[in-house]
């Protein structure tokens, strides 16, 4: 039986000016540093969650502290060879905002079944010292997300310390046929388990 594919990028940071990516460096909290205790996320347990059924894709995108679209374009492409139609389209962050701005853009090779959006900005903003670099894209051209993914899921959550909630609402303005999944708790989704969204992939036809 051949598996279904999921592909997954996480996120990272982009910055349009170098001096505020050096600035951030320098002042921000360090994670899972020393013998604090380390901060487990969902996507560490999603194949596990998902199981031998599906075949997941998590490249480790390049220099994502201070990622530039066009080295994560040139990666994602590279994967081309081994996807297929049918696959689902994961991104979380700064993940969802390269593939809003790449399917926007860009003629994908296959047909996608899905695109899932977690928490990924829509558009340029102040998210703690950075804004996003050079991933925005023009809003009139989300249409052709609609042309080549069956269905567009954006999943969102009120309390978001780092992506408002607003994005989300700019994402299901654009695209009035996503579905706009909205939690009231689950912050910038740093949370060890994400049930809704196992069972949304495993349920996708």
């Amino acid at each position: 039986m051949e598996k279904e594919q999921v592909f997954y990028i996480h996120g990272g940071n982009a910055y349009t000016d170098y001096d505020n990516f050096l600035y951030d460096l320098k002042h921000k909290k360090l994670w899972n540093a020393s013998d604090e205790p380390v901060i487990d996320k969902w996507s560490a347990t999603l194949r596990r969650e998902l199981g031998e059924e599906y075949q997941v894709f998590m490249p480790s995108m390049p220099n994502k502290q201070n990622a530039k679209y066009e080295e994560w374009k040139i990666w994602f492409e590279r994967h081309f060879e081994f996807i297929k139609d049918g696959v689902v389209l994961l991104g979380w962050s700064q993940g969802g905002y390269f593939f809003a701005k790449y399917i926007s853009e860009n003629t994908l090779p296959i047909k996608a079944k899905s695109l899932i959006l977690v928490a990924a900005p829509a558009g340029p903003d102040n998210f703690g010292g950075e804004d996003g670099g050079d991933f925005a894209f023009l809003d009139k051209n989300l249409n052709n997300i609609s042309k080549q993914v069956d269905k567009i899921y954006i999943l969102h959550s009120k309390d978001d310390f780092v992506v408002p909630y607003e994005h989300a609402l700019k994402y299901k303005e654009a695209l009035p046929e996503a579905e706009l999944i909205t939690f009231e708790d689950k912050n910038h989704f740093l949370v060890e388990e994400l049930p809704e969204l196992v069972e949304l992939i495993k349920g996708l036809e």
